[in-house]
């Protein structure tokens, strides 16, 4: 679900940040002794009716792979065209109206319109289209035709691709009362979903096919705030109904051999509210949830159930206070609980082992989940310009029906920050975490397919330790740095098959310089290492083979801005960026063979512009864009590569992709 920005948003927002929940804002100043008589506000104008601007885009785009348009906006291979534009009217009464646009009527574009009365009322309409696209001109054998999976003589050609259009409608109300503010807010919009996503089966041999997507998912919103002095409290409701239109999966001589995603729908109440009181700030949040879905279940011989009738109630708290204990010193505790409770129902199946029936019969056992969350945090002010930070974090959970039952993180945490030397501001942080629990041992429901070395890395034990540094240098008016590496290690010490160990570090650095009035540059760049060490059996006992996984992220990027040509009506820039990743398994131990084929892939994509203002109110822009991508997943295979196994081909990608666009802008005054 999304949600607007408002007071229920504020409220939540406070409540995770209780350091930060005091207002300290200049409207709340003591301003009993100033003489206002003696003081203008020079540029406290606000300008009537129609002002903003409003550009008409045309162009062209060489694209031979439709995965370039998730970068250029369309992969439309062709003239394109778009519109975007903000326009604002206000008259003296203080009605006013807003209207954004950007590249609408290209795949990927938006459009916001807002009307009413400042501080009473407003009304607004939202519209969304996004598309993202996988891969193109796919060749298939087979075909979806309202459920029935069949075989066509000829290759069937489709991309995979999925265009989502959502509508939106709200309305917000404003009312001053005694003391107090009162806002409510309700807003309505529905989403659809088209398009194709790969999908696989096994009848009996494994067949990957292209499955349409039809989807619908309907959203409705509503709040209540209040909010005084030195108070808040808000009462919200959120509801969400999915609609799936595609049926089950079917094959000529066998139905029902795949299960269509089911319609579903989710509830959610809650009340929240935020007090201060002289120097401490107290905030807290009950929600209450219900996640609801019953659709009919596949036709399975001997079924007990015909209808899932699935029911997930959830129940959500958290308090929080933050206190100035002394002008130097400032504490803060808050509690969160958790729970998920599984209403779904139950019945005995007959067990399968592997190809013959037991004979037993054993029931499936809906899971809960129940969440308690401790934080304990102290901001000590050491001197001008020092201050130290500390905390404790406790995180434990119960699950039912799981290989282990209970665990709780604990984490010890601390961080200095210097901002006492000149333009150079500097902070560190360093934490010890810890996770252990109940006796580990395979449970009911996975003995039989799990070792009983296996530890799930996120059940087993683990030790953490992590150190991260921030450095923020401004030597002159002209140039600003800022640094940031962190080193993490996670030693799952207790776990003899399963991930052993990983280590996650990296950097970023952003560089801004202004050289003169009309030249200005920029430059960032980061890089993240993940290290990890795992231990299998091919013979179901001890460890008789281990393998390093080894991933490397890079993304650099700079760009360039000149300025004050022809009379400083020109103005130039160039941006460029790259990424890279890569992923490489070494195995070594009982028949683990050669070196895994890895994945790589990299993106360069570079924008050259050219601004010229043709007077006060219009001007034009003319932008090149490069795209150059490239991947390579070795899991990715042709039609035929694998005996018995149809794919959907080789959907890796190689291309080259250009956009040229010209932009008309008007300005209204």
């Amino acid at each position: 679900m999304s949600f607007k920005l408002n007071m229920i948003t504020l409220a939540m927002t406070l409540a995770a940040t209780p350091a930060m929940a005091a207002n300290f804002s200049v409207g709340n100043a003591n301003t009993d002794a100033v003489n206002f008589s003696q003081y203008e506000c020079k540029r406290c104008t606000q300008t009537q009716g129609y002002t903003g601007e409003v550009s008409v885009n045309a162009g062209y785009n060489s694209v031979d792979d439709i995965h370039a348009g998730n970068a250029l906006g369309t992969a439309e291979d062709s003239t394109i065209s778009a519109i975007s534009g903000d326009l604002h009217y206000q008259n003296e009464e203080g009605y006013q109206a807003k209207l954004q646009t950007h590249l609408l009527g290209m795949d990927n574009g938006f459009a916001r319109f807002s009307a009413g009365k400042s501080g009473v009322y407003s009304i607004n309409l939202d519209y969304d289209s996004i598309k993202t696209y996988q891969a193109g001109n796919i060749e298939s054998p087979f075909w979806h035709n309202n459920g029935m999976l069949t075989v066509s003589d000829t290759m069937r050609v489709l991309d995979l691709a999925q265009q989502r259009e959502k509508i939106g409608l709200g309305v917000e109300l404003k009312q001053d009362l005694l003391d107090s503010r009162f806002i409510a807010n309700a807003s309505f919009s529905q989403e659809d979903k088209t398009g194709h996503k790969s999908s696989s089966l096994v009848a009996p041999n494994p067949i990957n096919f292209g499955l349409p997507v039809d989807a619908r998912t309907k959203q409705l919103d509503a709040d209540i705030n209040i909010s005084g002095d030195n108070w808040l409290a808000a009462l919200a409701y959120q509801g969400s109904y999915y609609e799936n239109k595609i049926t089950h999966i079917s094959l000529p001589h066998l139905y029902d051999v795949q299960a269509a995603t089911p319609d579903n729908q989710a509830h959610l109440v809650s009340l929240s509210g935020q007090y201060q009181l002289n120097h401490t700030v107290m905030s807290g949040r009950l929600a209450s949830g219900r996640m609801i879905q019953d659709e009919d279940l596949i036709t399975v011989s001997d079924s007990p159930l015909q209808s899932w009738d699935g029911q997930v109630d959830t129940l959500d708290g958290r308090f929080a206070i933050s206190t100035m204990f002394t002008h130097r010193l400032r504490l803060g505790a808050s509690f969160a609980y958790s729970d998920r409770d599984n209403h779904s129902s139950t019945t005995e199946f007959t067990q399968y082992n592997y190809n013959s029936v037991t004979g037993t019969f054993r029931q499936n056992k809906p899971q809960d989940i129940t969440r308690h969350t401790y934080k304990l945090s102290a901001n000590y002010r050491i001197a001008s310009g020092y201050r130290l930070q500390t905390g404790y974090d406790r995180k434990a959970v119960a699950r039912t029906f799981t290989d282990r039952e209970q665990t709780h993180d604990d984490s010890l945490w601390m961080k200095l920050n210097v901002r006492a030397f000149d333009k150079f501001n500097v902070s560190i942080k360093g934490e010890h975490a810890n996770r252990s629990g109940s006796e580990y041992e395979a449970s009911k429901e996975t003995s039989s397919e799990n070792n009983t070395l296996l530890r799930k890395y996120y059940l087993a034990d683990r030790k953490r330790n992590a150190v991260e540094l921030n450095i923020n240098h401004m030597p002159n008016n002209w140039i600003s740095v800022d640094l940031s590496t962190r080193y993490a290690n996670d030693d799952y010490h207790n776990t003899q098959i399963g991930l052993t160990e990983a280590q996650d570090y990296g950097y970023n650095f952003n560089v801004n310089l202004q050289f003169s009035k009309f030249l200005s540059a920029y430059g960032f760049g980061a890089q993240q290492w993940i290290n990890s060490n795992q231990a299998g059996s091919q013979s179901y006992g001890a460890a008789d083979w281990q393998a390093d996984v080894e991933d490397q992220f890079i993304h650099l990027g700079a760009g360039l801005n000149y300025g004050g040509l022809m009379q400083d009506k020109l103005n130039l820039g160039l941006d460029y960026s790259f990424s890279n990743s890569i992923s490489d398994t070494y195995p070594t131990g009982s028949d683990t063979g050669e070196l895994y084929d890895d994945y790589y892939s990299y993106h360069h994509s570079t924008s050259a512009y050219a601004n010229y203002a043709i007077d006060e109110q219009m001007a034009l822009k003319l932008t090149y864009r490069y795209e150059r991508y490239f991947d390579t997943d070795a899991a990715t295979v042709g039609v035929n590569d694998i005996p018995g196994m149809i794919t959907l081909g080789d959907i890796n990608h190689n291309y080259n992709a250009h956009q040229v666009m010209l932009s008309f802008t008007y300005k209204l005054h």
